[in-house]
């Protein structure tokens, strides 16, 4: 029989190549395997039991967040069931291959803390949409971003992969998200706008859609060999700064501006289900956390309705 080490190399490889999962997805389900399987300290998969997890969950429950400077904080709930999620895809993987080990519907999750969203006010973000409003390349860029983060729902890795060759007379965008799953995102006419008063003013012959833009021109960093395209951290310092400028004291980040479309989308009556498809969401339990929205609504109802007799 082979080792737990050699059938953890099998899984990883069956899910990168039969599962499609991403690179970064294989990597993290190693991490969290290899913590597992050196915590176990054993090679036969039928020693694996509901006792052996258990003492892991509490091990993880107590480790101290060293790496991140805080030694008097531990494992956020959430953070563990990453571990618990690796181990039962493993545990799956196992009984698949027909190896006797704990089945993996053994293991439950740990209950965690509905999850708060960060929002801005409508008013809010009015006024950092509007902070960018020359006509040099990088308010053009910046006002761009902005508007097709909010007209799409895209993620930041999302919009880093554009290319240049956006078909503006279109009013659909095919993205490749999560999974690599292929879903259509709508642009508004107010985005197309602003993306081609942008682009118009590019004089470089990068493919990317959005390119950083430093103390050097485009066209001399391209003439130093340096890759124009933006990175997630380009575009989560870019809002950041915007927001300064606008006197928005919250943390404002390219997922505040997915969160203010979702919440935009279902404020103006769109339904849960198609809001899951625009955003891309595999469960629509993660689409729930918006639901939020409707509250008000429910309150004009209770108060227009309730104890009228």
């Amino acid at each position: 029989m082979s080792s737990l080490k050699q059938l953890k190399t099998q899984f990883l490889e069956y899910i990168e190549i039969e599962k499609g999962r991403s690179l970064k997805t294989v990597e993290n389900y190693d991490r969290y395997l290899t913590r597992f399987l050196g915590y176990i300290k054993n090679d036969d998969p039928e020693k694996i039991t509901d006792t052996v997890v258990r003492e892991f969950r509490l091990w993880l429950n107590r480790q101290p967040l060293q790496n991140l400077g805080k030694p008097d904080q531990t494992l956020g709930k959430k953070t563990q069931n990453y571990y618990l999620i690796a181990i039962r895809a493993f545990l799956k993987y196992l009984a698949r291959q027909e190896i006797r080990t704990l089945p993996a519907e053994r293991i439950e999750l740990a209950k965690v803390q509905e999850r708060s969203l960060d929002l801005i006010t409508n008013e809010e973000l009015k006024k950092l949409m509007s902070i960018p409003n020359s006509n040099d390349l990088k308010d053009l860029r910046d006002r761009a971003i902005l508007e097709l983060l909010f007209s799409t729902g895209l993620r930041v890795s999302e919009l880093c992969s554009l290319t240049r060759d956006i078909d503006l007379n279109s009013d659909e965008l095919s993205i490749r998200g999560k999974g690599g799953k292929v879903r259509v995102v709508f642009i508004s006419d107010s985005a197309k706008k602003f993306l081609r008063q942008y682009l118009s003013q590019r004089k470089d012959m990068d493919d990317a859609l959005f390119i950083k833009i430093g103390k050097n021109s485009p066209k001399t960093m391209a003439a130093k060999g340096k890759n124009l395209g933006v990175t997630k951290r380009t575009i989560e310092r870019v809002i950041k700064q915007l927001a300064t400028k606008a006197g928005i004291s919250k943390k404002v980040t390219p997922h505040v501006m997915r969160h203010m479309f979702a919440t935009d989308l279902l404020g103006n009556g769109a339904d849960l289900r198609s809001v899951q498809a625009i955003l891309g969401h595999s469960n629509i339990g993660t689409t729930q956390i918006y639901t939020h929205v409707t509250d008000k609504h429910l309150r004009d109802i209770h108060k227009k309705f309730h104890n009228k007799g």
